[in-house]
């Protein structure tokens, strides 16, 4: 099947405005349409960190959903892993299968060359059998099927209405697959001789095939392949996708991820874009690399057509609110006297606004970063719009710029799911509705140079973090990267821990993914190890424990059997790990600027070098080490951190979450009192460079053992201190060893 038509009446919002052709604007206007029913302003919109300042705005929290009895957990996954023993030793239905499906999609690991079955009963036809990349078979309920699997490692299992995936009577024929000869040298395939040329039509389903005959030859042959794209814009579009149904860690869950450029399933391939772009038109994943060893990317940009905001000018403020002025290549609408940004086959609300100079540095408020703005709008002349809402009282002025944002974050630019030894060379990053890059369950990431990078004109680039590291291991090392306009973090590695709802048993526990956001991936899969986390004082226990076997009741509760009894002192409420999946990080030779929130943030255990970066105008902190059992479950304390050799620049000039120094040093410990050991330690931060108002250098809770030494300072009074500009504020830590600051080094340089 060359496309995915089944996803477009359910899933895409109605249009502002008849689609254009590529780089053309939307005109705004006003309409008498239907009340706004955007992501952005219905009752599931996701707020922000839990604690961020909003500025005044009030998010609805989402209410958590009940824990299934664990009788019917038990009842429902036992009935599965039932089929498989009277089918086939080598039964598709393995523990570690039954964790990793989405909420349509059950991936099968290959153990045989053909598999044979039938289709769910009931809802969600018509189901797919899918490779990597294109679909192999189709049919209704119930209904018997025989698939080769030759030549493939991973098959997909689709269920394109409903959320069903229960197949019935699967089993594997014939041999498993022999194990990959060692790559040899590569054998350079180029796109256009296989039909794929820079194009305003859909280059996904060519692109696809292309994948395809890669995975092929890398059998045939056993040689690497490398994918050579002739320079130029390649456009993608829903219709042309490959459905994938995939929990994606810290952006809100779709039941489908229509997917462009699907790198699942290779080995040794690698793509080279020779400087191309990327063009995604409407709501879709640009790239997902899932199931793949070896891969590289290279020499590319990500865009979309349209950017998932609005981003104007302010012209004039009086009493009656707020003049500003679009430019004619932003896409937005007015309906019912309510502001909409929108796109090809979508339209979203305005959940706050975020403030820029013209120079592109975020406005320096000295409170929270994120505004609010109202929904409410008018029309008063050509790309003239009229809010009720005096800008001046937020601190805002004639000149600065205003881009009109959501929250929402349904697909990041570049997902990495399941993978190993993956590099991005030159990969830039101009927009996405979610985070640039977001790796989970993946180890061994290597980046090199490309970034975050604004569009000519334009100042907000991606609307989370640039970068996002969730349960990952191995080596984390980006270098020479540029990220600039991102609406979050330019880096964030950390675990997800889940919090244990019920102890069933000395060796049983019911355990609870929390925030919405981070859901349903496989955090824990049997013959791991565990570390638990006392949740009042984050205290870890000083052994590792086992999980025997992980049930996965539903997507936001698993059930764990261990090895051995809990850990005493652990039960209820109290938080788990993945004590297998904690990687080492090199940031180095990076520029982070002009961006929401924070700079890098790190929460890990294995070593952390953050060496030779820039940090400017990152508008709250520059970097944070956090950790928490109470509202994001981000955990992974930290135990061995350099920061050397970084200049900083002018941070902290707004306000966000654990956001109290230029360095802030946050976990949240709500009974440090009653630690017997700190939360964080081994933080050296040394010949780094500090250009700033008066704030706190370092700011630490919960530390043992940080040294501040070699540093040069040099402060200025443009903007308010903060905590009376203290230096140092450290607050339950040990062994802290700081340097003198010197009177020449109090004044501007």
């Amino acid at each position: 099947m060359g496309g995915f038509a089944i996803l477009g009446a359910s899933q895409l919002l109605p249009v502002c405005q008849a689609a254009t052709p590529p780089r053309a604007a939307i005109t705004g206007s006003t309409t008498n349409a239907p009340a706004d029913n955007s992501p952005s302003t219905n009752s599931n919109s996701p707020a922000p960190r839990p604690g961020e300042q909003t500025g005044g705005t009030t998010e609805t929290p989402q209410t958590e959903a009940p824990i299934a009895k664990v009788t019917q957990a038990e009842d429902a996954t036992q009935a599965k892993l039932d089929q498989g023993k009277h089918t086939s030793p080598a039964s598709p239905l393995t523990e570690e299968s039954l964790l990793m499906r989405g909420r349509r999609m059950l991936p099968l690991e290959v153990r045989g060359d053909t598999l044979v079955g039938r289709t769910p009963q009931g809802s969600g036809a018509p189901f797919l059998i899918m490779s990597g990349s294109e679909t192999l078979w189709q049919g209704g309920p119930d209904t018997a099927f025989s698939i080769s699997a030759k030549g493939l490692r991973h098959l997909y299992l689709f269920s394109s209405e409903a959320d069903n995936t229960d197949w019935q009577q699967l089993s594997w024929q014939g041999a498993p697959p022999a194990a990959l000869p060692a790559a040899k040298k590569p054998l350079v395939i180029a796109a256009a001789d296989h039909g794929v040329h820079p194009s305003t039509h859909d280059c996904s389903p060519a692109l696809r095939q292309l994948l395809s005959e890669a995975r092929r030859l890398r059998q045939d042959t056993g040689r690497a392949v490398t994918i050579r794209l002739e320079p130029g814009e390649y456009h993608f579009y829903p219709g042309g996708t490959l459905p994938m149904s995939i929990y994606i860690s810290n952006h809100d869950q779709q039941d489908i991820q229509p997917v462009a450029l699907p790198l699942i399933d290779l080995d040794h391939v690698s793509i080279d874009g020779q400087g191309s772009t990327l063009i995604c038109h409407g709501r879709l994943l640009p790239v997902l690399i899932m199931d793949s060893q070896h891969l590289r990317l290279s020499n590319l940009s990500i865009d979309y057509i349209t950017p998932f905001y609005t981003e104007a000018t302010i012209t004039a403020i009086d009493s009656t609110g707020t003049t500003v002025s679009i430019p004619a290549d932003m896409a937005w609408s007015i309906k019912n006297g309510r502001f909409l940004s929108c796109g090809e086959n979508w339209e979203m609300g305005i959940t706050c606004a975020i403030a820029f100079k013209p120079d592109g540095r975020m406005v320096p408020l000295g409170t929270g970063g994120d505004l609010p703005w109202s929904r409410q709008a008018d029309i008063t002349g050509p790309n003239q719009v009229h809010f009720p809402l005096n800008a001046g009282k937020l601190g805002l002025s004639v000149g600065d710029i205003v881009t009109l944002r959501s929250f929402w974050r349904p697909h990041p630019a570049i997902v990495l799911y399941r993978t190993r030894d993956t590099q991005l060379d030159q990969v830039i990053f101009r927009n996405s509705q979610g985070m640039a890059l977001l790796a989970q369950r993946s180890e061994d990431i290597t980046i090199r140079g490309g970034g975050c990078i604004r569009h000519k004109g334009r100042l907000h680039t991606v609307s989370a973090d640039a970068t996002h590291f969730s349960n990952c291991r191995g080596h984390i090392d980006v270098e020479g990267a540029l990220y600039e306009g991102m609406m979050d973090d330019a880096i964030n590695v950390h675990s997800t821990c889940l919090r244990i709802e019920e102890v069933i048993s000395p060796r049983e526990i019911l355990c609870r993914y929390v925030h919405p956001q981070a859901i349903g991936f496989e955090v824990i899969l049997p013959g791991e190890n565990l570390q638990f986390i006392h949740a009042p004082t984050l205290q870890n226990t000083p052994t590792l424990s086992k999980a025997a076997h992980v049930t996965k009741v539903d997507e936001r509760t698993l059930r764990i059997t261990l090895a051995e009894d809990l850990p005493e002192g652990i039960g209820e409420g109290d938080a788990v790990e993945n004590a297998d999946w904690y990687p080492q990080v090199t940031f180095r030779h990076n520029t982070v600027r002009h961006n929401r929130a924070r700079g890098a943030l790190f929460t890990t255990p294995r070593p952390v070098l953050v060496e030779k970066n820039q940090f400017i105008w990152s508008s709250g902190s520059a970097i944070l080490l956090a950790g928490d059992a109470q509202g994001w479950y981000e955990s992974g304390r930290c135990l061995d951190v350099v920061i050397r050799d970084n200049i900083f620049e002018n941070n902290l000039t707004c306000r966000f979450q654990f956001t109290e120094g230029i360095i802030s040093i946050y976990p949240e410990v709500s009974e440090p009192k009653h630690q017997t050991e700190r939360y964080h330690q081994n933080i050296l931060i040394e010949n780094n460079t500090f250009i700033t108002h008066r704030v706190p250098l370092v700011f630490a809770s919960s530390t043992r053992g940080l040294t501040f030494r070699h540093n040069t300072v040099h402060y200025h009074d443009q903007y308010k201190p903060l905590h009376g500009g203290v230096p140092f504020i450290f607050r339950h830590c040990e062994q802290t060893t700081t340097q003198e600051l010197p009177s020449d080094q109090q004044e501007s340089p």
